[in-house]
């Protein structure tokens, strides 16, 4: 048996986990990142980043070698499959980055290692145990005591079943299937650039629903298909090459064809949230603590932000510089922006037309949604960059993303890329806390705003500069 010590074992080496470690090792905490695979996959996956996510990987300079990864910049997002553009909010990434999941973890990864931390591959975790002061995790001959944990193991968690953690929500009736399938030459109609989401999903019957995306590789495609009625009686039962040259033939026809299958996956429309993101000193953050159908790509995103969220606030109680009670605002935070996500997934379900009454109510829903505080409204929604958090603080600024406005040596996320808080003021300022950065700019986002308090997720703590509630 192997024994060490961490501060903090994260487990899971997804985008979320990845992420999460990244955020730790940027506070100087000392972090042991486990994953059962013994190398990535490098299967797709997920396949976007949406304009808050961008923002987030912006924040700690990581965009630009997500943006060397990607294969596609989509001017678009959509609910229900029905397009949503993102005019009318102040960002300056307002499109889907295209980037298979593999591409996200190895950028992520990368920075990780030049960070000195390294993944521990094929070291599963298999039980734990905690205490007032720490916990202990076991991982085959591996035995690491920890000052936390932090599941980040998927929708299978082996961390929230340890817990006993009720994993309540909505059992669905159907499924989908995701494959990477290259052809032997494009498919006829078939798009060769994503770049907008209009006609990327077809239904021919009710229930059912058929979506093409090209990944950037000559022929090669990403071919969505489900019934929302119907399910297998196995959900992890292998996808087979005929169901997936089924659902191309019903697209494309019998002249499309198939070089190579070289990934598939079977999904549920099921959809459940944690009680709790938190018990002593587990945690748990991504699909470990909420699921749902993969409606408007909002998983990866959702995880990649539980993560930015609780980074700083769980290194902050490490450090001795949290007050009270602020780890426990990751749960208050992030649990309803997860049950907005799985409230908008579920509306947009029921726009899958199922029937003649529903086939009426998606074409009433997409005349609603060419009216533009409808758009601004949904494309909010499903990029995440219309999150607010809780605050005291009356400005409608408060608890809101910080745009990333240009200032004197360029824009405002280039403050952020070492994880401090930031104070933006018009007007010189003494440093209120050591661990804050005084930045003085021409102009704020807010002409009303003399000052940004901005705590390091990018989010406006409060217009005052005052730190007392945030710092000790």
């Amino acid at each position: 048996m192997t024994e060490l010590t961490a501060e903090v074992v994260v487990a899971g080496a997804g985008p979320t986990g990845l992420m999460l470690a990244n955020e730790l090792a940027l506070a100087g905490v000392d972090v042991q990142v486990l994953e059962r695979m013994h190398e990535r996959t490098g299967l797709s996956k997920a396949l976007n980043l949406q304009p808050r996510t961008a923002e987030v990987l912006d924040l700690r300079g990581l965009l630009p070698r997500a943006k060397d990864r990607a294969f596609a910049t989509v001017a678009d997002g959509h609910f229900a499959v029905i397009p949503i553009p993102y005019t009318g909010w102040d960002t300056r990434h307002p499109y889907q980055l295209g980037i298979p999941q593999a591409e996200v973890e190895a950028t992520l990864e990368e920075r990780l290692a030049e960070q000195g931390v390294k993944v521990r591959r094929g070291h599963e975790l298999t039980t734990f145990t905690q205490d007032a002061e720490g916990v202990t995790i076991t991982a085959g001959e591996l035995r690491i005591r920890a000052k936390y944990l932090v599941g980040c193991d998927g929708g299978r968690s082996t961390v929230r079943k340890a817990l006993n953690m009720p994993f309540e929500g909505i059992e669905g009736q159907g499924h989908g299937v995701a494959a990477d399938v290259l052809f032997e030459s494009a498919p006829p109609g078939a798009p060769t650039q994503w770049r907008s989401m209009t006609n990327m999903v077809t239904s021919g019957s009710p229930g059912k629903f058929i979506g093409v995306i090209p990944l950037g590789e000559r022929n090669l495609y990403r071919i969505s298909f489900g019934d929302r009625l119907n399910r297998p009686r196995n959900l992890r039962a292998e996808v087979t090459p005929d169901e997936v040259r089924a659902a191309v033939t019903e697209r494309f026809g019998e002249e499309a064809g198939i070089a190579e299958i070289r990934w598939a996956s079977r999904f549920s429309d099921d959809s459940r949230l944690a009680e709790n993101y938190q018990v002593g000193r587990v945690l748990l953050a991504g699909d470990a603590a909420h699921i749902h159908f993969p409606a408007g790509g909002q998983g990866l995103n959702l995880g990649i932000q539980d993560a930015m969220n609780l980074g700083w606030k769980l290194a902050a109680e490490l450090r001795g510089r949290a007050p009270a009670g602020l780890l426990e605002t990751y749960e208050a935070e992030r649990r309803p922006v997860a049950q907005q996500v799985l409230d908008n997934v579920a509306a947009q379900n029921a726009l899958i037309p199922t029937n003649p009454n529903q086939l009426a109510l998606r074409a009433l829903f997409r005349d609603l949604a060419a009216i533009p505080e409808v758009q601004h409204r949904l494309s909010g929604m499903v990029s995440g960059l219309n999150i607010k958090y809780a605050n005291e603080d009356p400005h409608p600024a408060a608890g809101t993303r910080l745009p990333d406005f240009p200032t004197r040596d360029g824009h405002a996320s280039t403050l952020f890329h070492k994880g401090t808080w930031v104070l933006l003021t018009k007007t010189p300022q003494p440093k209120p806390h050591k661990e804050v950065l005084v930045a003085e700019v021409p102009e704020l986002p807010y002409p009303d705003a003399e000052r940004l308090l901005v705590r390091p997720d990018g989010y406006i703590a409060n217009t005052t500069g005052e730190t007392k509630p945030w710092l000790t």
